[in-house]
Order: C-alpha cells, then sequence, then structure tokens
C-alpha cells in the first residue's frame, strides 16, 4: 500500500496543506508543535476513520472552524484507492471511497492496510487491559469483518444490559427474564470473540518472540500471554451467575470479554513491573512489527509504517537497522518524524538511496 498524495484542511493546526509522497521513505521534520505528528495522524485518520491520538472528532477540527476535510491518493498494487474523510460540527463524520459513501463507517476499517508506532504506545504496557484489548482487536478487525462485526455487536448488548442493571437499581425492580435475554446474547458472542483471540495469539506468539530478538539483539525469553474468563475452569455461565450479586450493586457487567487482557513478560517476569526502560521500548517495537509482520502475511500486501518521533523510542542503530528494511523491500513505504533534520537524514542517507525530506517549517 503506497499513499501518494495527501491533502489536509482545517485538520489541527493546519488550514491547508498538500503534500507528495516518495513511495519509500518520507521524513517529516521540524521543531516541536509544527504538526509532524498530526500528519501522520491525519494518514492513520484515513486509514481508520478516527484520529490515533484524540478519538473525539469534534476536537480534530481547526481551531475557529466548522470542519476538516482529510484527502488521500493511495495505489494498492495497480488499483488506486481514493480516500475522503470529512465531518462538520453537528452532523456525523462521514468516508469516501472512490467517491462513494460507505453505510457503515467501520466498513472501510481494512481499507488500508496501516501500522503507527508512538511514543504514547506505551500505554499498552502502564495502562488498564482495555488499552491492550484494543489493540489486540485492531490487529484482527483489520483483516477481519466479521471478527468486527461481532465486537460491535456485543458492545451494543454489554451497553444494553448495564442500562437494564442500572433501570433494576433506579427502580429497585429485578426481572430474571428481561437480564437472560442479554446474558445468552453476551455468552455466544463472547464465545465467539474468545475462539478468534486465542486464534490470533497462537499465530502472533512465535512472530513477537522472533521479533523481539531481531530488535533487542537478546536471548531473554519474553511470553504474551492471553487471559479471559471463557478461559476458566468453571463454564462461563456459571461465573455470570456467581457474579449477578457483584452486577447488580456496581449497575456494571462485570464478567465477559470486556474484561480480557494480555500478559505480557521477560524472564517469566512482568515486563510493567520489572521490564527496564530498554526492556519496555523493545518489547512494544516487537509488538509493533510482529502487528506488521501479521498484516502483511493476511492481506497480501504491504502496509504503511508510521513512526512518530522515533528516536524517543531507537537509538541511531535500530532506526538505521529499520530503514535498511525498507531498502530491502522487507518494508513497504514508511512515514517518520523527528525533531532534528540533520540527524534523520544522516541515518536514512547511510541506509537507503530513495527517500524525501519533508520540512514542516516550509511548508506551512
Amino acid at each position: 500500500m503506497i499513499l501518494n498524495k495527501l491533502t489536509l484542511i482545517n485538520y489541527k493546526n493546519f488550514e491547508q496543506l498538500t503534500l507528495e509522497f516518495d513511495s519509500k521513505i518520507n521524513c517529516f521534520v521540524g521543531k516541536n508543535g509544527i504538526g509532524k505528528t498530526n500528519i501522520l495522524d491525519a494518514i492513520y485518520h484515513l486509514a481508520f476513520g478516527k484520529s490515533y491520538f484524540n478519538p473525539i472528532t469534534s476536537q480534530n477540527v481547526k481551531h475557529g472552524e466548522e470542519f476538516f476535510m482529510l484527502e488521500g491518493d493511495f495505489m494498492n498494487g495497480e488499483k488506486s484507492e481514493k480516500i475522503i474523510t470529512s465531518y462538520k460540527k453537528g452532523q456525523r463524520k462521514l468516508i469516501k471511497r472512490n467517491g462513494k459513501d460507505y453505510e457503515k463507517l467501520s466498513d472501510h476499517i481494512g481499507t488500508i492496510p496501516l501500522v503507527i508506532i508512538s511514543p504514547t504506545d506505551r500505554d499498552l504496557i502502564l495502562e488498564g487491559s482495555e488499552t491492550r484489548r484494543k489493540f489486540m482487536d485492531g490487529v484482527i478487525s483489520q483483516g477481519d469483518k466479521l471478527y468486527l462485526d461481532t465486537l460491535l455487536r456485543y458492545n451494543k448488548v454489554l451497553s444494553q444490559r448495564n442500562a437494564l442493571l442500572k433501570y433494576f437499581a433506579a427502580n429497585r425492580t429485578y426481572d430474571e427474564t428481561s437480564l437472560e435475554v442479554y446474558d445468552d446474547q453476551i455468552k455466544e458472542l463472547g464465545q465467539l470473540i474468545f475462539d478468534k483471540r486465542q486464534e490470533f495469539i497462537e499465530e502472533f506468539k512465535p512472530i513477537l518472540q522472533k521479533r523481539y530478538q531481531e530488535i533487542s539483539n537478546s536471548r531473554e525469553n519474553i511470553s504474551l500471554t492471553y487471559r479471559s474468563q471463557f478461559n476458566d475452569e468453571d463454564s462461563f455461565e456459571t461465573i455470570l451467575k456467581s457474579g449477578l450479586k457483584t452486577d447488580l450493586q456496581r449497575q456494571f457487567s462485570n464478567y465477559g470479554t470486556h474484561k480480557d487482557d494480555l500478559i505480557f513478560k521477560i524472564k517469566s517476569h512482568s515486563v510493567k513491573k520489572f521490564g527496564s526502560q530498554g526492556q519496555q521500548k523493545s518489547y512494544l517495537i516487537a509488538l509493533k512489527f510482529a502487528q506488521y509482520d501479521f498484516l502483511k502475511s493476511h492481506y497480501g500486501v504491504k502496509p504503511i509504517l508510521l513512526m512518530d518521533d522515533i528516536f524517543d523510542k531507537l537509538d541511531e542503530d535500530r532506526v538505521s537497522q529499520i530503514v535498511k528494511m525498507v531498502t530491502n523491500a522487507e518494508l513497504g513505504q514508511m512515514c517518520i518524524s523527528d525533531t532534528h533534520p540533520e540527524r534523520t537524514e544522516e541515518v536514512v542517507k547511510k541506509n537507503a538511496t530513495q527517500y524525501k525530506m519533508i520540512n514542516l517549517e516550509h511548508e506551512i
């Protein structure tokens, strides 16, 4: 997948900007606050229909304006793809593919395979289970529309069940039959989600372990474990029934695949609690490159790779290694951002013959 041209109108700090891209390496440089990350986020937005850094759509509109529009001209092999994402305050977001509106925005997921690496990825290790579930679901959903549809249906049922629990509390009532309607769907859809996640993890683990060895130059053993209540010795139906009192008290569904988690370990120890900063960075980069490999395998095309503030995560040797991977055609198109033009160009020039430097201080 290649991005040839990008246009931003009233997006974040940009009033209007049009950029043309090299098919291999594109380096966005300039001082902090100039908008390097916003350009990478615009590319992500075109691929996923939302911002990576701020999912609240209205907050992506330039201050003082009423709308934004993003337009990207992509090539998937010999096939061109024009994607337009637009939003006007007070209205729903629109995504067009080759001039045609989507009936459901979720239908767009997977059209533009893409992986982003950002300093905010540390949340995968430091934050709660929701962040890790979103990562897992995001990787699977890019290549499996049935899984995404099942996930959306599950979340809708979960929301309805939570609303019913709140209704019970507010009205001091309880209706077992009404609750069972949602319980049955939670069990059925949850089982489908669990099975797919488990299948994904089994395929993903060896890819992750291989990437960690390459990136860290280390023989440390790492592990990735999928934890779910559906894996419990007791049946999920039993767990759901035994937890009913807690659900009624808290007015929230405390049992289901929305509580699943991924456990990251190095040498059998928690990466969060015992991993050094270098080990945590290596684990995160390995996760993202394993994601890249997984998508490449399932799509048959090379995803676009976005690397934000790359030297925050990797030293020059690691960046050089990644640039070589692009040159050797292991990776496809790559866009990177950095605050130091000279440093970036020096590293890229050493390892690639084809690249483009885009200094945003000259563009805006």
